[in-house]
């Protein structure tokens, strides 16, 4: 390994844990909304946030350079009024892994959300809870195993994303070159076989690894609801 190898690792990592982290509140609000509520839209609503997983992520890439590049709406306003700019960034590229993993994360949280008994809910209603105490000590640690199952599934998606990430970041080496992108760079260079083949084996065993973690978490949610009913 190399040590333009290790800061691949290290910044893909840190664009990983910080797409993760900035998506786990708000894919967990989504799942709850879908899970739990109906109203005029909600088709629509699960249909925009499963959007990422049926375009092509260049697409993806494409709509977050429209909103939030510098001649966009949201990235105009963020560089005039707090001087923060996304493009080109590392913070460009944990904003497309964010987007690119929601939908994952929001599925496996909203059918956590969903296993969780509505009777159990409803007696601690009835039991003077009020609806948030009740989300806060029954909805919420029951499916906590579903969350977390989510959140190392949004990890492993955030590891191999590619096209949004260099439709909105770019391929700038030490800055957004994520393990994807410095496998493709590899690909393109002449004598670049070993690099690839490190890389493509660390993408491998950490992917592997979070997929591994994410169903073990699954199993052992469904039978810790399974002893609580």
């Amino acid at each position: 390994m190399t040590a333009a190898e290790w800061t691949v690792i290290g910044l893909s990592l840190r664009v990983s844990l910080t797409a993760v982290a900035l998506t786990l509140p708000v894919a967990w609000l989504l799942a709850w909304v879908l899970a739990r509520r109906r109203f005029p839209g909600s088709v629509l609503l699960d249909a925009l946030v499963h959007l990422p997983l049926v375009v092509p992520p260049v697409v993806t890439g494409w709509l977050l350079l429209l909103l939030f590049g510098r001649a966009g709406p949201i990235g105009g306003w963020l560089e005039a009024t707090f001087g923060i700019s996304l493009v080109f960034r590392w913070t460009g590229a944990a904003l497309a892994a964010a987007i690119m993993a929601l939908p994952l994360m929001v599925r496996a949280m909203r059918l956590s959300i969903e296993a969780v008994d509505r009777r159990l809910v409803e007696a601690a209603r009835t039991l003077g809870a009020s609806p948030l105490r009740a989300l806060l000590t029954i909805t919420l640690p029951l499916s906590a195993p579903g969350i977390a199952a989510g959140t190392m599934l949004g990890f492993a998606r955030s590891l191999g994303e590619f096209g949004a990430t260099i439709t909105f970041a770019s391929n700038i080496a030490g800055e957004t070159r994520t393990l994807p992108l410095a496998i493709y760079t590899g690909l393109q260079l002449p004598g670049g076989d070993g690099a690839v083949a490190r890389l493509a084996t660390i993408s491998i065993i950490l992917s592997v690894g979070a997929l591994v973690a994410s169903e073990w978490l699954v199993r052992r949610g469904g039978n810790g609801q399974a002893h609580a009913l």
